[in-house]
């Protein structure tokens, strides 16, 4: 069987953002993923989650197409978000696209570095 040349797009995103209890508030921001996620027809298979002593912390939500991860530096007011979404027979990149964006938009933040991967 012939690969599938774009199987999905991984967009990896460092943000900054002035909204430092955003960044501390991990129960807030899965509902919100959760939410966005449902919306847009992508499904959960596990998620699990570390708060740090200074309140910070790291998420990973497993999808049925692969993944979103956040990590969290209130301390330098930053993030890393990515998304994942691979699929053999659709197209995922829209919805990529908009997950990135909306979390750009949740945390009202500043793009300090975007990265497209095409897999």
């Amino acid at each position: 069987m012939k690969p599938l040349s774009n199987k999905g797009l991984h967009i990896l995103l460092t943000l900054e953002t002035e909204l430092e209890d955003l960044l501390l508030d991990s129960v807030q921001f899965l509902q919100h993923i959760h939410n966005m996620l449902e919306d847009k027809d992508v499904e959960v298979v596990g998620v699990t989650n570390h708060v740090f002593e200074n309140q910070s912390f790291t998420s990973a939500v497993c999808l049925k197409e692969s993944h979103l991860t956040i990590h969290t530096w209130p301390e330098y007011k930053q993030l890393t978000f990515d998304v994942f979404l691979c699929n053999y027979t659709q197209d995922n990149s829209a919805k990529v696209e908009q997950i990135a964006d909306e979390v750009v938009q949740y945390f009202n933040a500043t793009i300090i570095q975007k990265h497209n991967i095409y897999r």
